[in-house]
Order: C-alpha cells, then structure tokens, then sequence
C-alpha cells in the first residue's frame, strides 16, 4: 500500500526509521547477495517513468506499470491498473501471481506525473512477496518496501514525489523524504550512480542531499580510518576502557567491543557502511576487512 502524504497534511521529516531503514538494507543483501543485489545495477529512466495528458488512459498506466516490472526484474509478472476513489495512493492485491492486480487513487487521472511513484512502490511489493521477505510488523514492513524500492533502482520517483511548499504539501511512501534521500545516497555510492539530475522537484532534491550527508556519517565513524579526530578520540578512550559509549540513538557510535576469553585479545564490533552487517574485528591498529556478506573492502583503524 502507498501512502499518501496528502496535499496539505503535515509530513515528517528528519531520520526517525533509521534503524529499519539500514535493517532493510541488510535484509536484501542476505536475501539476494551481493551478486543479486548488483544485477539492480540499472535505474528507472525518466523517461520510462514519464506519463503525460497525451498518453491514453489505461494504456500509458500499463506502459509505466510494465517499466517497473522490468527494472524490478520481474519479467514473468503482469500488472492490472485500475484506478478508483480511495484514500490511498495506492494498493495491491499479493497472490501467487503472475498476474497482479493494481489499484490507484482516481487523483492520477489528472496528477500522471507521480502515477510511477506509487507503482514502484506497489511492485516492489510484488518482489519482496515473491522473494519471502518482509518484516513482522505493517509499518516495519512498509518501511521495507520503501527502501528496497529505492535501493534497487525504482524508489527515487517516490522522493521526486514530493513537494513542499506555500501551494503544495504531498509525500508518498512511509520514509521522511530525508530517509528516501539517505538510501538514494546509499544506492548511488555503492553503483556510482549521480541521481541529482532526474529530479523535477527542488524539495526532493534538497532531501536528497540531506540524506546524503548521513549516509556519508556512516562512512566516517569508528573504527573506520575515515572518521574524524574527535571521534577518534572518544573511540581511543573507549578503547582504553573496554567500555563503548551508550547508542543513544540510531546515529550513535554503533561499535562495541568484545571480549573472547579464547582469542588473543579484545575485538571491536561495528556495522558495515555499506550493508550493515555487523564486523567483528582484533583491537590491534591499521587494517582492512571485507564484509562477508557485500565484500567491500573497508580500512579500520581499531
């Protein structure tokens, strides 16, 4: 289901999934691996995405419906679009497929520019059903589709969704538009992708760069040797008592260290910067790891 912000409600912003956000990252790299997750290599175009007053109706919502099932991968699924009032932006119907049956809000008969925003979302559902994965609980879950949307190349029409200003206030899915931007960043530094220039909405790419620069933090905190030097510092005097600093929040330090009575010392444990999955390496200075589990190669100084 694609929910709609409303024009006019009030949207949240900040990073307030943060931690299921990243916990849906994890999630898709131990349900595809890395391999799967790199065959998302390729973006929605906007040009796929584009659908105009020209367009018929029903035939342009299938076209763009048939965009998403492509870049999603799903080739042998087929997406019925039937449009009526509700209060939803969107919804879909999980069955054993292979034919799925879409119903959108009777607003995108008019507003067509955003119909591929709540279609990605919509198939992205479709995926994870078919993949098994999903978490326990509705919003959890939502959050999920969301990201993995973004994640795997078509949830960045759900962040050019959204507008905000004196005239306009509209948001789709279940992040804050600065999560949508965060996961985008995620995304473009792991392909080398520059989405900037697909946006139409100056908000969302505002948001983008907002989520950008968080999802750069991770890349710079302890014990990674990218971190700055007054977390270096708190991290040395950590390291000194065994004892890491409290989380506090989803932004905090995230390494804590452990003692293995077996081993030949302490280790440090710390989320990946990429996937999320947690490291767990010796206390002994310079070195580099790889993350089992998305292999990128990460320099520490723990």
């Amino acid at each position: 289901m694609t929910q709609n912000g409303g024009p006019g409600g009030p949207i949240e912003h900040g990073f307030p999934h943060l931690t299921t956000v990243r916990a849906s990252i994890t999630a898709l790299f131990r349900r595809l691996s890395a391999d799967g997750i790199r065959a998302y290599a390729a973006s929605v175009a906007p040009a796929d995405a584009a659908f105009d007053a020209a367009d018929d109706l029903h035939l342009g919502a299938q076209r763009v419906a048939s965009a998403m099932v492509r870049a999603l991968r799903l080739p042998d699924a087929r997406m019925v679009v039937a449009f009526r009032p509700m209060e939803q932006a969107a919804t879909v119907e999980l069955a054993a497929g292979p034919e799925y049956f879409v119903e959108v809000s009777d607003r995108f008969r008019t507003h067509r520019r955003d119909l591929a925003a709540a279609l990605s979302h919509e198939v992205t559902h479709v995926l994870l059903h078919r993949l098994g994965l999903r978490f326990p609980g509705t919003e959890e879950n939502e959050i999920l589709t969301d990201t993995a949307a973004v994640y795997l190349g078509a949830g960045w029409l759900l962040l050019d969704a959204y507008r905000e200003d004196a005239l306009t206030h509209q948001k789709f899915g279940y992040l804050t538009p600065e999560e949508f931007g965060y996961v985008l960043a995620k995304r473009a530094a792991l392909f080398g992708e520059d989405p900037s220039t697909w946006f139409t909405s100056p908000q969302a790419y505002e948001a983008y760069v907002r989520g950008r620069t968080q999802a750069e933090r991770d890349h710079r905190r302890p014990p990674l040797a990218a971190a700055g030097p007054l977390t270096r510092r708190r991290y040395a005097k950590a390291r000194r008592t065994g004892i890491a600093p409290a989380q506090g929040s989803a932004d905090g330090p995230g390494y804590r260290f452990e003692r293995d009575d077996s081993g030949p010392g302490p280790r440090v444990s710390f989320p990946c910067p990429v996937c999320g999955q947690r490291l767990r390496l010796p206390v002994r200075g310079r070195l580099r790891a790889r993350c089992g589990l998305c292999r990128t190669v990460l320099d520490c100084e723990t």
